[in-house]
């Protein structure tokens, strides 16, 4: 994160039902041991996001943090590759960490530096928090070190793991292979997505095993309801997400050239939304949508 002035925040102003959620959340990471009180100079501000059971989701604001900080080199992987290595299996299984990122320790720099400030005080994170510029790549390098050698039967995209057999036999000692590291690092697995030994499971929003590679009809849905851009942020979220699926219909990206073109540095943020534009929009969404309804 290199030496720069501390960044200090005010608290948000919180009240009501706001208020008890956000002190239930930190109660919470206190009793996890996730977090601790603090006195860093640092103090970034909290953020509270609705969800849809009503809920909301306690984020940390570290974007001026993020800023100042050096990316992490360590290659993602891809999700197509990883796709196809389980396309032809017979048992599969998935896994998906619990809270992952908690089971990674911040040195003391660290810590000081992660501290958030809230209505109750100022705390700051020990472990590896969600949010922060470089998470995604040191989680996944975690994980990949927790699974080496194992990469002919296993595969991980940050926290969703899958193990992939052609026999019965190999599946489960293949299974206790990869579980056994994780129960030594300390991580636990959300027992409700744990899915062992199917012939087709839903992995990286792809139906895949048993000789079969599909989009999930879920996805063709949101896609065809999927309402005309308004920014450039909107455009590049719905390229990323027809992208995707880019295998499954030929010419994606000259069908969607009219939208893509509307990113140029030189466009406008309130993009200008044409009538080619909307051709284009159609076209995909219906070429995406007949994909996901063959399957």
């Amino acid at each position: 994160m290199g030496s720069h002035l501390p960044i200090r925040c005010s608290p948000v102003r919180v009240t009501g039902k706001t208020a008890q959620d956000l002190e239930r959340e930190v109660s919470d990471m206190l009793a996890l041991g996730a977090i601790q009180p603090s006195s860093s100079t640092w103090a970034l501000p909290v953020v509270l996001v609705p969800k849809k059971d009503g809920s909301i989701q306690f984020c940390v604001d570290y974007r001026k943090l993020n800023a100042i900080t050096v990316s992490d080199a360590y290659p993602m992987p891809r999700p197509d590759e990883l796709l196809d290595k389980l396309w032809g299996a017979r048992y599969l299984t998935i896994m998906d960490l619990t809270k992952g990122y908690w089971q990674v320790p911040l040195d003391a720099d660290a810590q000081l530096k992660l501290a958030f400030i809230t209505h109750l005080g100022l705390y700051e994170f020990l472990t590896l928090p969600f949010g922060l510029k470089g998470a995604l790549a040191i989680f996944q390098h975690l994980v990949d070190q927790l699974l080496r050698g194992m990469e002919s039967f296993a595969v991980a995209y940050i926290d969703e793991i899958c193990v992939f057999s052609q026999t019965g036999e190999d599946h489960v000692s293949q299974v206790k292979q990869v579980l056994d590291p994780l129960q030594e690092a300390g991580l636990t697995i959300k027992a409700e997505k744990y899915k062992v030994g199917l012939a087709e499971v839903s992995y990286l929003s792809h139906w895949v095993g048993n000789g079969c590679l599909k989009p999930e009809l879920a996805k063709g849905e949101a896609i065809r309801n999927w309402p005309a851009p308004q920014t450039k942020k909107q455009v590049q979220a719905f390229i990323g997400m027809a992208g995707y699926y880019r295998r499954f219909v030929p010419h994606l990206s000259s069908i969607a050239t009219p939208i893509t073109e509307l990113c140029k540095k030189r466009k406008p943020d309130n993009v200008v939304w044409t009538e080619q534009c909307q051709r284009a929009l159609c076209g995909l969404k219906e070429a995406l949508w007949s994909v996901a309804q063959f399957w």
